[in-house]
């Protein structure tokens, strides 16, 4: 793959395994075993057995007709909001789950921003009955309340990282620490295509089966598997890695990731990574980042707590980089009113992080035949409270 990870895991400049020794053991082990592992017949027979009794997949890509009409454009939604938990992260929570007991660990910690993969971790525990402590910022678990409830009634522990903006950035932090503290027993389900190699590979590959998915379901519908545009949302980046993944490849195909300009670029009140960072070190990989002049992690903000990290994936570092996708930004209010309207017009409520790639549609011109498909990356149960005070409902 053109694209994807050489044999020291890097991709270009960005990648690697930046981590201190205590966890090179654990790092190490599955940098060895998990290719093997996860190409393995049997374990493929389980997770797709999974996916689609458990998860309900393949998940449906629908025409958006209000929207095609709207945009001049033939839109498709891919439905990750159908998923079990409402969202694309329960196809990594399944894929590491099932690793972490060929690698035999008991314990899961995981870290959460919007609580969509700490509702996932949390579900494939309870589903094999395997503890699972879930690190999430204080802030966090203020707006998405919702979803700390979901964590708890799984039977998760929630432990709120009290350090720094208390986002996510922190609760990763302290899941690492955790992972220091318990090197043997316990596998650290990361959430997104970051860390330190193998995961951004590891997690781009389980989430890859939505851009498998879509080729298929693309050539049923118009006769063509490639569409003009495939667009997503981007935080770390997962839903936007496994919504490329199958077309990184076709270089027709124009990739679009939208990060959150917050309440704008220049406002100091932003996540938009690549229009502000710089490369460097983040969680154990070197990517682009947002950081001081002497390296200091600059805080994130958006109003969505999924997109509210101050780096990217090391692979969208090195796509950002080499102009294979464009990487662009929406802010908190371009967002907001973006959600409402795909409310309004197709009845889906969507996640604020998705509403970021949905509002990106106002700034593209269309031809008439262009085929262009959008990550529906979560739905918006989570978020209607941020909705209601927005909008005043």
């Amino acid at each position: 793959m053109k694209y994807g990870v050489n044999d020291l895991g890097y991709y270009g400049d960005f990648g690697g395994a930046y981590i201190p020794e205590m966890l090179y053991p654990n790092v190490e082990e599955l940098r060895q075993q998990y290719l093997t592992i996860i190409e393995d017949p049997a374990f493929k027979a389980e997770f797709d057995d999974l996916m689609k009794n458990y998860v309900g997949r393949p998940s449906p890509l629908y025409h958006a007709k209000r929207y095609s009409e709207k945009y001049g454009a033939n839109i498709f939604f891919k439905r990750e909001d159908l998923n079990h938990t409402g969202s694309h992260k329960i196809n990594n929570a399944i894929g590491q789950i099932l690793l972490a007991k060929r690698l035999g660990k008991h314990r899961i910690i995981a870290e959460t921003g919007a609580g969509q993969h700490g509702v996932a971790t949390a579900t494939v525990c309870a589903l094999m009955g395997i503890e699972c402590i879930v690190y999430m910022g204080e802030i966090d678990m203020q707006r998405q309340a919702p979803n700390v409830s979901r964590m708890k009634m799984l039977g998760a522990k929630v432990i709120p990282a009290t350090s720094g903006s208390k986002t996510l950035k922190d609760a990763t932090n302290e899941a690492l620490r955790d992972w220091i503290a318990n090197p043997v027993d316990t596998h650290y389900i990361i959430g997104s295509v970051v860390g330190p190699y193998p995961y951004p590979d590891m997690v781009a590959r389980f989430q890859s089966i939505i851009s498998s998915e879509t080729k298929k379901q693309l050539l049923e519908k118009t006769g063509n598997e490639l569409p003009q545009y495939v667009m997503a949302c981007v935080g770390g980046g997962s839903n936007a890695m496994g919504m490329f993944y199958h077309f990184l490849d076709d270089e027709n195909v124009k990739l679009v990731a939208v990060e959150a300009a917050g309440k704008g670029v220049d406002s100091g009140h932003s996540a938009a990574t690549t229009f502000l960072g710089r490369e460097g070190v983040l969680h154990g990989s070197r990517t682009i980042l947002m950081q001081t002049d002497d390296g200091q992690v600059i805080e994130p903000y958006s109003i969505s707590a999924g997109l509210d990290y101050p780096g990217i994936g090391p692979q969208h570092a090195y796509l950002y980089k080499i102009n294979r996708a464009q990487y662009v930004s929406i802010t908190d209010d371009e967002a907001l009113q973006a959600g409402l309207l795909c409310s309004q017009l197709e009845g889906i409520i969507p996640a604020i992080e998705t509403a970021h790639a949905l509002a990106y549609l106002e700034k593209i011109q269309f031809k008439k035949d262009d085929n262009v498909v959008i990550c529906i990356s979560g739905r918006g149960d989570k978020d209607l409270d941020t909705y209601i005070k927005y909008f005043g409902f």
